[in-house]
């Protein structure tokens, strides 16, 4: 039953408490017994940092974006001009950053009253219930699969779990938003006044509709999981960066956010056009229940790559051509060109073509 391991000073003793390995291979139970948690930050109760770390995240990551839009770090790889951001918008940064403001007050409020009713973590039993493990499983696994398993493998496990929750809770009540007129009209029309999405942006939404998209929807995948104050903390800010991606405009090289996810800022920004207001309603993460229910968007289809995902060249490739058409067709019904918007009840001519 021994590991046959020892602490050498490699990567897997930064892992792997060699001591706690000897405990759990003992033939006498260790001790179990709760003591309080120490916090990873000193005096920052690690509930407290899984609020604050998100909100630190958001406004970072939003500002990256920002600094980059305002000089003009990388425009090659925005999605669209900045001219289009100007006039295509319908409401201003200021009021914008107003009410992301706002909402993150709600999920402040919210989170601490939660953590006031929490119980404090603590430590202490944690090799006991290894050595139950160890005692329970054949002798052929080996005990740090058992260790790393226990440390590691269950919080990403469930952090896989509280992503999917994530966006089925998010992708059912966006789609409810859209399919409802007078839902739309009265709470989701307002974030599609940003018919160019920059990623000041991202939590841009009616008050109600943040707290049951967003802080609920997260709040809930958090508790169904069981997750630790330290797994919220990481849950929390991955979640807000990532959707701060989707809206930031760009599709960047070596953007993790956007290779490890299907979900990202040109899938998400086909939403946010006219065209595919009733597709892609997926977010954050994954694509599949917009597969599921037939709602994704398939006029791209065609620019895509064989890796299935369109590029930024061939997305903007396809704006143009749609642009060109509409125009062509409206000089030869000799009728001004239509203003694109992103309403809810906008119709494209070549989507009553095709559709």
């Amino acid at each position: 039953m021994l590991s046959n391991t020892t602490s050498d000073g490699s990567f897997y003793s930064t892992l792997i408490n060699f001591t706690d390995i000897q405990a759990i291979e003992a033939k006498i139970a260790p001790l179990s017994y709760h003591l309080p948690k120490s916090s990873v930050i000193e005096g920052l109760p690690d509930g407290i940092l899984a609020l604050i770390a998100p909100l630190v995240a958001y406004w970072t990551y939003s500002s990256f974006f920002h600094i980059i839009d305002e000089y003009k770090l990388a425009e090659k790889y925005r999605i669209h001009p900045s001219e289009e951001m100007l006039s295509r918008n319908r409401v201003s940064l200021p009021i914008v950053i107003r009410d992301v403001i706002f909402q993150h007050v709600i999920q402040s409020v919210m989170g601490y009253a939660l953590y006031c009713i929490d119980p404090l973590p603590t430590t202490g039993y944690e090799n006991f219930e290894m050595w139950q493990l160890r005692n329970k499983l054949p002798e052929w696994i080996p005990t740090t699969l058992i260790y790393l398993w226990y440390w590691y493998g269950q919080s990403l496990v469930r952090m896989f779990f509280a992503f999917l929750i994530i966006d089925s809770w998010q992708f059912h009540l966006h789609r409810i938003m859209h399919l409802n007129k007078a839902l739309y009209k009265r709470f989701h029309s307002r974030h599609h006044q940003l018919y160019v999405p920059y990623a000041y942006g991202a939590l841009f939404n009616d008050p109600v509709e943040g707290f049951l998209l967003d802080t609920l929807g997260t709040g809930i995948a958090s508790l169904t999981t069981g997750m630790t104050p330290i797994e919220c903390t990481i849950l929390y800010t991955f979640s807000t960066m990532k959707t701060v991606d989707d809206h930031c405009g760009y599709s960047l090289p070596f953007d993790l956010f956007q290779l490890l996810f299907p979900n990202n800022s040109i899938y998400h920004d086909i939403h946010h056009q006219h065209f595919g207001v009733k597709y892609n309603f997926s977010q954050p993460f994954f694509t599949f229940w917009d597969t599921w229910f037939g709602t994704t968007y398939h006029g791209v289809d065609e620019y895509k790559t064989a890796q299935e995902k369109i590029t930024l060249q061939k997305y903007r490739q396809f704006l143009q051509e749609r642009k060109n058409k509409r125009r062509n067709a409206a000089i030869a019904k000799k009728m001004p060109e239509p203003v694109s918007s992103s309403s809810d009840e906008d119709e494209d001519i070549d989507e009553k073509k095709t559709n």
